[in-house]
Formats: C-alpha cells, structure tokens, sequence
C-alpha cells in the first residue's frame, strides 16, 4: 500500500484499516460505494462488524501511550510529510472527491486547501502540551498542572466534506497524543476514511494508532460511542443523529464534541454593497449543492434593496451550470444521493403549498438539483426553519433591524451567518445580538479558519473546534502537587 494515489484504484482502499492493517470487515454485509453523478460502483466493501470495532480500539489504545510519550518534534515531523504527500497526490485526492462525492474542482480544491491548512495547525500542537506551575496556600507546596491526552477518540465524520470535517477531528486528537478510531459516513468511506489512513500509513504514523472502520450503523448500534475505550467523541453531522449521540455519551460519561446541522441567515442591509452581497450570497448557497453546514439557506434583505438583489441574486444563479462535477465549468452537481433528493423535492413542494413564491425553480435530473430561489417566504414557513441540504434558497424581505433579528433568531438552528453593510460597526453591533456561534461582516456564510474557533449553538452543536480550542478538545488537565517541605497535619 505505499504506492502513489494516482497509481491506485479505488478498491484498494475500499477496506478496514485496523492495528495497521488493511482488511475486509467480518461482517457478511455487503456496502456498495457510488458515484452520486453517474451511479457506477466504485467499489464495494465488507462491511465491519462489533468485533472490529473492537479490535480497532484495543489498537489504538495499545499505542497510543507509546505516542503520547514520542518526542514531539518527531511527532510534529509526521504532519509536515502529511501535508508534503497531500500537495504530492493533489489531482488523485481531486479525482477521489469527485467520483466519490460529486463535487466539483472548485469544491474539491476549497477542501483539500482547508486540509492543509488543519494539518499544518495541528503541526504546532506537539509543542503545546505545555503545563503551569501554580502557587498554594499550603506553605511548601508546589502545584503543577500538566495537559495530557484524553487516550482514545472516536472520531464519527459525515458526507458532505468528508476529507475535511474527519481531518478537523483526526489530525488534532492524533497531534495531541491520543489514538483514534474514525468512523467515516458510509457513501465516502474513502474520502472521510481510508484516504486519511493511507496519507498517515505513508508517512510514518505508528501502526495502529489511527484505525478506520466502514459499516453501517445496522451493524454497530451504539457500540462505537458505547464502548468503555474512548474517552471523548467527535461527530459531525445531523442534529437528529448529533442529540442521539449526546445522549448515549452522557450515559457513559465520554466527553462529546457535536457539530450539526444550520440554517444560516445573510443579512443585506440597506446601505450595503449589493453587488458584493449577492455574490457573497450566491457562493454561501450554491457551493457544493448546498451540501455544507454553513451554507446560506436564508437570505434576510432590507426592503429599500430588495428588488435590486433579487433581480441581480436570480441573474447570477440563472447562470451557475449544473450537471457532470468532471466538467471544471460545472459549479453544481449531484447531491449525495436518491434519498437526499427525494427530501429536498417534498420540502420544496412544502414551500409552494404554504404559500412561498419559486422565482427561480429548476429542473431535477437525477440526482443533480438545479437551482430553486424562493421569495415571498414568512419566519413560519417550513423553508424558513428547516436546513435545506441542496441548492435551494429563500429570500425574506425586512423593514428594519428589529425584523431582522426576529427573523434570524427564529430558527433552532445557530451555526454561521453574515451580514452586509458599508457601516462595519454597526454590522459588528448587530451580530452581537444574532443568536449564532459564528457571523461574519460584509463576507460569506461559509468560513473555517484553522485557528479560530469553530462552532454552534442551540440546534447547531455543543464545543469549539479549531486552534487552540481544539487543543482543549483533545486533552484535559492533570494536577500534580508537590509538597516540598513537611507538613502538618491536624490528627498528628
């Protein structure tokens, strides 16, 4: 397995990798990998059983102490051959992302910069897990405070940036200290899983310490987050799924890192720049089908501007190509699959029913879904607060700042937003009060910076990711005293 991405096939990653080994899974299922575009086979896999699982944790467990206590500039050495061997196989990881997911150049080149720019974050952990010494009341005494590992972390990643959102998890946990066990969505096993095994396996990570399963939760149940090994959980991906896990961690007492699902506001102001606000507007919804957690499903204008942006806003969607992700004119492909379109048609028939004006309503070929912008949408309709995981979008048509807030803070939904305006502090004031873990002025919703923390509120998950926030997430604090002279006890 140390050949080149580019001299690989598909169904040399289509395994388990486990304590450093490629193999089938145990189980007698059987997973079909497809092309969301085409609907070829890429490769088909055994899928792994509770018995993997296992092994796959008693691995990561085993080395993991052994990492922890490697020299970190050694360690630091791995990430840096990481990003060397990504840079290396730059077109093979595009042709991956593609044929796995459907996404474009543009998306798959968005995706592996975004890598790259983790790894080489995750780079600096080795020489972070600094400790303080602390004063004491106690005469004599010395308090140190030391940042350990965690031990193990099962890392569970989703379909829609699956190289990215498992390498947000993967790379820090592993800089940090700790095994980890990932399991990757079952439609891009490759690009969320064994694309990241195969990258570490090549550049001199221990065997063992990283370890991915594919399967289907019909074959695991609750056992990943259940098993007594990890000690914290990272996933990504929906709400539903996110507050199950919750759950089922807080039984156990694992740490959980939940990032889930958005419905994130753009806010066009009236003394915005319109030109500028719709272009913002149409990378934040359009980018990857709308298949990204931050992607702007709402578009909250202010009425004295409201024409000029819808008339300009349809004018440049009406132009986006749709179609084969191969083709480098395409901006918009499939989505990931049948089921995702056949939840993206009923809830735009649920827009038409109550009410909602499709301005711009496009065709659906297979699984690739063309535009649909709708207007004349109110804070109750269903388009208004459920996430909309396509190209899909509605503009919302606002009187003053007041409005503004109530229709953006309606949703369950609190991940990213934006808002336009040429007065930045009055855009900075206003963002103060939308209820959202993350906003961003006269820019897109969508942003991840790997030094800056990454994360939601109510419906959109619990924790921060990224930089040093990351750092928190992957260890915790050990205090060791010292009492250096003797002391006095009262039953003495």
């Amino acid at each position: 397995m140390n050949e080149r991405l580019n001299e690989m096939n598909y169904k040399e990653l289509a395994s388990q990798y486990i304590n450093g080994e490629w193999k089938d899974g145990s189980s007698d299922l059987i997973i079909e990998n497809k092309n969301p575009y085409n609907g070829e086979i890429i490769a088909t896999y055994k899928a792994a059983s509770i018995a993997d699982l296992n092994d796959a944790y008693e691995s990561a467990q085993t080395v993991q102490e052994k990492w922890a206590k490697t020299n970190p500039v050694v360690q630091r050495e791995v990430f840096d051959r990481a990003v060397d061997y990504i840079n290396e196989n730059h077109e093979a990881i595009v042709n991956i992302i593609t044929d796995e997911i459907g996404g474009t150049r543009l998306k798959a080149e968005f995706e592996i910069g975004l890598v790259t720019n983790l790894i080489k974050e995750a780079a600096t952990f080795p020489m972070r897990m600094n400790g303080t010494i602390l004063p004491s009341p106690i005469d004599g005494k010395e308090n140190r405070v030391y940042r350990v590992p965690v031990g193990v972390v099962g890392v569970i990643s989703p379909f829609n940036f699956p190289f990215f959102l498992s390498m947000k998890s993967v790379a820090p946990a592993l800089a940090t200290g700790n095994g980890v066990v990932l399991k990757p969505h079952e439609h891009t096993t490759i690009t969320g899983g064994t694309l990241i095994a195969k990258i570490f396996e090549s550049v001199g990570l221990p065997k063992g310490l990283l370890n991915v399963i594919t399967t289907e939760i019909s074959e695991i149940g609750d056992k990943f987050v259940e098993h007594p090994i990890p000690r914290a959980i990272s996933f990504t991906g929906s709400t539903k799924v996110g507050k199950h896990i919750g759950e089922v961690a807080g039984r156990n007492l694992k740490e959980v890192h939940l990032e889930l699902g958005g419905n994130s506001a753009l806010v066009v102001l009236e003394d915005a720049d319109i030109d500028l606000a719709v272009s913002a507007g149409v990378f934040s919804r359009f980018t990857h089908q709308g298949q990204i957690c931050m992607s702007t499903n709402r578009l909250i204008v202010h009425e004295d501007v409201y024409d000029e942006f819808v008339e300009k806003y349809i004018k440049t969607v009406s132009g986006l190509t749709c179609g084969d992700p191969k083709d480098p004119n395409t901006i918009i492909g499939p989505v990931i699959n049948e089921r995702q379109v056949k939840t993206t048609v009923e809830l735009i028939e649920k827009g038409i029913e109550e009410g909602a004006t499709p301005l711009l309503k496009g065709n659906v070929k297979g699984n690739v879904i063309e535009p649909v912008v709708f207007t004349d949408v109110t804070p109750d309709m269903t388009i208004a607060n459920e996430e909309f995981f396509a190209p899909v979008v509605s503009i919302m048509k606002v009187a003053n700042e007041e409005e503004v807030l109530n229709y953006a803070n309606q949703s369950p939904y609190g991940l990213s937003g934006a808002i336009h305006t040429r007065d930045v502090e009055r855009g900075a004031e206003l963002a103060k009060r939308m209820d959202t873990g993350m906003i961003h002025i006269n820019d897109g919703t969508i942003n991840d910076e790997p030094n800056v923390a990454f994360g939601g509120v109510k419906n959109s998950g619990i924790g921060r990711l990224n930089g040093e926030w990351s750092l928190d997430a992957f260890t915790t604090t050990k205090w060791i005293s010292i009492q250096h002279t003797k002391r006095v006890y009262p039953y003495s």
